[in-house]
């Protein structure tokens, strides 16, 4: 059913390193339904996206940085992979902070892939399961969380899959998860 994301605002945060497949298919995804996207990164130059974390795909320039943005202007967030995305945003306080104040307010969040390292890194997946990247697994371990080796996870307000191949199953529920996070204008 088309629309069923009317009203929902969604960020995306990502850096250079960003899997294509993993930023895109979703946005292209959550858009379709009627969401309104924003992509957020550590600045406003554009960042290079990839293919398989070693070829060069296509470039994308951020709506805002995530420094400038508030919890409070988005309904839900989600965060692709690629090995080096995350660990960029890792070392970005702004970043860190966004996202742990998304999950605090217990607004909805997706990751995929790597995604999850920059959920690590905002201490925020103590008792949570998680499915990721299988690499990801003692980090989670060691944040107190669980990886799952599950094509797509919903635990609470918190989606997530293993890498791109997950991407459909990852996306269906990110549209059913998001439909109920639409916040009063």
């Amino acid at each position: 059913m088309a629309g069923q994301l009317e009203g929902v605002r969604v960020a995306f945060l990502a850096a250079d390193g960003v899997e294509q497949v993993e930023l895109v298919e979703p946005r292209k995804a959550l858009e379709a339904e009627g969401a309104t996207v924003h992509l957020l990164s550590p600045g406003t130059d554009a960042i290079q996206a990839m293919n398989g974390d070693i070829e060069p795909a296509d470039t994308f320039t951020p709506d805002r940085a995530v420094a400038d943005a508030s919890v409070d202007e988005y309904d839900a967030l989600v965060l692709p992979g690629g090995t080096v995305n995350p660990d960029k945003l890792r070392i970005e306080e702004a970043a860190v902070s966004f996202v742990r104040s998304f999950v605090e307010a217990g607004k909805p969040v997706g990751a995929i892939c790597h995604g999850p390292w920059t959920l690590v890194e905002a201490g925020v997946l103590q008792g949570r399961r998680v499915a990721s990247w299988p690499s990801l697994a003692t980090d989670i371990a060691n944040a107190g969380g669980t990886r799952v080796d599950e094509e797509v996870v919903v635990d609470g307000t918190l989606v997530s899959s293993r890498n791109p191949d997950d991407i459909p199953a990852f996306n269906a529920k990110l549209v059913e998860v998001f439909a109920g996070a639409r916040t009063p204008a």
